[in-house]
């Protein structure tokens, strides 16, 4: 199996194990905390596709933040998803305060459906705690032949992570944005980042694995650049992805999700847009104009450091290929989720 290209500087070992295996525990731990079952290997088997994929910052580690927030009460147990039409005529979902997983999946389901009658689709994603990889949600929309916009914000005084262009103290949320739309050969080209130089779950990544952070990615309380995961907690920031670039993304986000979708609940708000992209071309055409111009950036000779250019979204599939149903897991990761899981089964 292949290890994940990490952000994480780890000071200790990896162990490997299996995918089904990490299913198992992750699913008991959500059901011991009072989740459904259906919720709890929904949750389960995202967090180890994510895993899979690569993305360990929204990984099986996700489990030890999600539990602690049901124990706190932040997050709920029983949530359930309602997808509604205001007396305005627009479609919201609502996740009842619970893991925001199963609600997004939903969402983006739910925005298929009223693109494929209507062309597009406009929803908003309200009340849920964390959303988990948005580019699973995006790869399988884009599968089917539709075009989706997401980005959130929301909820800044809870989720001070970063700081803006020029600040030297955290004042927005990662705020990301994804998009997603069917590709070439490959698949699906899909754009999932968060506005910040580094996702707020590699923050939680490094803690958990006693891990250094990325250079030049995050700033102690003082304004300095620390590797140390422990002074972002203790009043540090991200810096913003791309200077001013992602904080002004951030910002838009911020704006979209607080001023116009109204006051946030639980972690963010979300703006998703779907569109059938078989209304502008056909499918046939549309793949194979798009493949010619992947094909001509793939072929791009690389830069010294790098053995190629890749293609957003064909990264992760490729790793959750070559990693043939295995997970390489930071060991000491890895056995706070098995004491986790010992602890609620005991």
């Amino acid at each position: 199996m292949k290890s994940p290209s990490s952000k994480l500087y780890l000071k200790g070992k990896r162990t490997t194990i299996d995918a089904s295996y990490s299913i198992k525990i992750i699913t008991d731990i959500f059901v011991s905390l009072g989740c459904t079952s259906s919720v709890s290997l929904g949750v389960a088997e995202h967090l180890t596709d994510a895993s899979l994929c690569g993305m360990e910052s929204h990984g099986i580690m996700r489990a030890i933040q999600y539990a602690e927030q049901l124990n706190s009460g932040y997050i709920k147990p029983k949530a359930k998803t309602k997808v509604f039409i205001d007396s305005k005529g627009t479609k919201k979902v609502s996740g009842g305060g619970g893991i925001g997983i199963p609600t997004m999946k939903i969402a983006y389901n739910a925005g298929i459906e009223d693109a494929k009658k209507n062309g597009i689709s406009v929803l908003s994603i309200r009340n849920v705690g964390h959303t988990g990889r948005h580019g699973a949600f995006a790869d399988e929309a884009a599968e089917k032949g539709f075009l989706t916009i997401c980005l959130g914000g929301g909820n800044r005084k809870i989720w001070r992570q970063v700081a803006p262009y020029g600040g030297a103290e955290p004042m927005l949320p990662t705020n990301p944005w994804c998009i997603g739309i069917p590709g070439g050969s490959l698949g699906p080209i899909i754009l999932d980042f968060a506005t910040s130089k580094i996702a707020g779950g590699w923050i939680y990544a490094a803690r958990s694995a006693k891990a250094l952070l990325p250079k030049n990615s995050v700033i102690d309380k003082h304004g300095k650049l620390t590797r140390n995961p422990e002074d972002y907690f203790d009043g540090g920031a991200i810096l913003p992805a791309g200077a001013q670039k992602g904080y002004g993304l951030a910002l838009m986000g911020e704006i979209i999700a607080e001023a116009m979708l109204g006051p946030s609940t639980t972690e963010a708000n979300w703006l998703l847009i779907s569109l059938d992209v078989t209304r502008f071309r056909n499918k046939t055409k549309m793949h194979q104009a798009a493949e010619e111009v992947l094909s001509e950036i793939r072929n791009c000779r690389p830069s010294k450091g790098f053995n190629c250019v890749e293609i957003p979204g064909e990264r992760e599939r490729k790793h959750r290929t070559v990693s043939d149903g295995k997970i390489s897991v930071p060991k000491e990761t890895w056995k706070q989720i098995l004491d986790l899981h010992n602890s609620l089964n005991a």
